[in-house]
């Protein structure tokens, strides 16, 4: 019977496909994750840089006039 035969490849490419649908989806979850971690990363920091530029601009405040000398 010629049928098996037939099926046979089909059946090996389907597999494969498959194998390298799981790994996509496993690459697609790690990349995910990492998108979540640099967002976390971002918006720390974002939040550094707020304060040290309201730190910084604080500082600026507190100096002295510029007066032009003699």
């Amino acid at each position: 019977m010629t049928t098996p035969s037939i099926l046979e490849p089909i059946a090996e490419r389907v597999e494969l496909l498959l194998k390298k649908y799981e790994a996509l989806q496993h690459a697609n979850h790690l990349l995910n994750q990492e998108i979540e971690a640099l967002h976390k990363e971002r918006d720390s920091l974002r939040s550094r840089l707020k304060a040290a530029r309201a730190r910084v601009g604080d500082l600026i405040e507190r100096l002295p006039a510029n007066q032009e000398t003699p």
